[in-house]
């Protein structure tokens, strides 16, 4: 009675651990034997994909993320825009041309009085000229400008790099999911197939007395147990497609066949930090930091530098052929030099570059604490990675063990040397080994996909 009681209570925890589908059955164990099986004809219940479904390997699946995510398209735009503001910064070394055309009718002998220090006669004309000027020198302010922008692109070269890798890493992560759910899903039927086999077994001999009613009571609750664990992995299945859809940039879910990788499972790299060095220097997410570090102290330089005095040339040209007789000359034309030094604007300049100097040091922060996540992330990664890479062959050996157990159990209770408790037992073990085996290989190369991500990006 006390073993009895020890196997119902693992054998509820085990349902519970099953019971995740949101699906409800009415009475399960009720149900007729063999009317829960999936049928091959129902495309809902199918664990395969249809024949119209499209082939795709990791690689096909990531060069569709990479033209289809909108999210790419948005790096992309973002680090074309930023190029912009080089250009934008870059102008103040040109020459800057003006073509004024001015109509003038005043009355006679008007001045202007008011409104500010300027040459009040005014004289009626029409005329058209040209201005023309260019800085000489700002002693720097300019291209310290030009630099800081141009760092900045950079580094938005770096963010749209950084989310194309996170793209990619999201494919990777949704395709080995979705293989993981659809391998599962495959046990799951199995199981459903193989324990509806052992309850119609048992019900024929518990028809024939030759077997209890309590046999025949667990054969239905382990059947009930694979229905449930059969709707959790159907659910499970489909929203992995729905994901790597979804990742791929499709707005609604497409049918998919999933082309496994051939290629033999090699161990991870021994040493963990030649892996972090790498990080280091290749991991966009850093340059990108480093390049907004460095625009920031140049954005300081030229904060710094509006306190010199600006040296600009002008140039003015043009021609009034209607004009007043007072002014004696059709034609006009000068040039000048201009020199412009600040001399007090309530500490305007001098807060800017406090400001900048301030962010600049952020900045800086902002890298020593990135180095040591990504350091921290490259060393978890790879330790997953090594467990990854064990639990293979150790859940090969452990689905080797269960389904010789599996026999044994089988060949004693058909020989009424077993219970149906033992049974069940071998049966729960051999499902666990079962899917565990089949998610084992996925985990590894998720696990490398990660660390490959981590390391370099990419």
């Amino acid at each position: 009675m006390k073993s009895l009681t020890t196997f119902m209570l693992c054998l509820g925890i085990s349902v519970t651990a099953f019971a995740q589908s949101t699906i409800n059955l009415q009475n399960p164990s009720d149900a007729p034997l063999g009317s829960f099986a999936p049928s091959p004809d129902d495309p809902s219940q199918a664990a395969s994909p249809s024949p119209d479904a499209v082939k795709l390997t990791i690689k096909i699946a990531e060069g569709l993320a990479l033209r289809n995510n909108p999210a790419i398209s948005v790096a992309r735009l973002n680090a074309l825009a930023s190029h912009q503001i080089t250009r934008e910064a870059r102008s103040s070394l040109w020459p800057q041309a003006e073509a004024n055309f001015t109509g003038v009718d005043s009355y006679d002998g008007s001045r202007i009085t008011a409104g500010g220090l300027n040459n009040p006669i005014v004289y009626p004309r029409a005329a058209a000229g040209a201005t023309v000027s260019q800085l000489i020198t700002d002693f720097g302010h300019t291209r310290n400008l030009v630099a800081s922008a141009n760092l900045h692109a950079k580094a938005e070269d770096q963010n749209a790099l950084a989310t194309r890798q996170d793209i990619l890493l999201a494919v990777d992560q949704a395709f080995y999911g979705a293989l993981q759910t659809h391998a599962v899903l495959k046990v799951a039927e199995q199981t459903v197939a193989s324990r509806q086999l052992l309850t119609d077994q048992v019900a024929a001999l518990t028809r024939s007395k030759l077997k209890s009613d309590l046999d025949l009571s667990f054969a239905k609750v382990n059947l009930a147990q694979a229905k449930l664990l059969y709707l959790d992995a159907l659910n499970n299945d489909k929203a992995s497609i729905a994901t790597l859809s979804a990742v791929m940039g499709y707005s609604t879910v497409k049918d998919f066949l999933l082309v496994e990788e051939s290629d033999v499972l090699a161990p991870p790299p021994a040493d963990v930090q030649p892996l972090i060095t790498e990080a280091f220097s290749k991991r966009p997410e850093i340059l990108a930091l480093d390049f907004e570090a460095q625009s920031v102290e140049r954005l300081q330089k030229a904060n710094r530098d509006e306190l010199l005095p600006t040296i600009s040339a002008l140039g003015a040209i043009g021609d009034a052929p209607f004009r007043d007789d007072r002014i004696t000359s059709s034609w006009y034309g000068a040039v000048g030099v201009n020199m412009q030094v600040p001399l007090f604007n309530g500490f305007l300049y001098a807060a800017r570059s406090r400001e900048a100097s301030l962010r600049a040091q952020a900045a800086q922060q902002r890298l020593s604490d990135l180095r040591n996540r990504i350091s921290r992330d490259v060393r978890t990664s790879w330790l997953y990675a090594s467990t990854a890479f064990d639990r293979v062959s150790v859940n090969e050996q452990l689905l080797a063990q269960a389904n010789q157990a599996l026999d044994l159990a089988q060949t004693r209770y058909k020989l009424g040397l077993g219970s149906i408790v033992e049974l069940s037992q071998a049966q729960l073990q051999q499902t666990q080994a079962e899917i565990g085996s089949a998610q084992a290989g996925y985990e590894y190369r998720l696990a490398l996909a990660v660390l490959r991500y981590q390391t370099s990006g990419h």
